[in-house]
């Protein structure tokens, strides 16, 4: 049998990564300010106009809580860090090497 084209909508497999402003579905959050102090429970768009105010980002950090905890940080800055956590992580892993005859 013939392989068949990928379809249009399987084509998305790569994460977006976290879920940040209009995408976050979930109708209160948890928030967290910038300087990391608890703010509390708010209605989703409040909490997007507030990070929107202070020129930041709304991320999803937990998705799973109840309700789902997010932060007011800057996305670039926090694509910049998860970036250098996975870089210390990949480089802390131990290559094993087998050398056979």
């Amino acid at each position: 049998m013939a392989d068949f084209k990928q379809n249009y909508f399987q084509r998305r497999t790569k994460d977006r990564g976290p879920k940040s402003n209009n995408r976050i579905t979930a109708p209160e959050v948890q928030v967290i300010g910038s300087d990391g102090e608890n703010i509390g429970i708010l209605n989703t768009n409040e909490a997007i106009s507030m990070a929107k105010e202070q020129g930041l980002d709304l991320i999803e950090i937990s998705p799973n809580a109840k309700p789902p905890v997010c932060k007011i940080i800057d996305m670039g800055k926090f694509k910049y860090d998860a970036q250098k956590k996975a870089n210390v992580a990949k480089k802390k892993t131990k290559n094993s090497f087998i050398k056979r005859n």
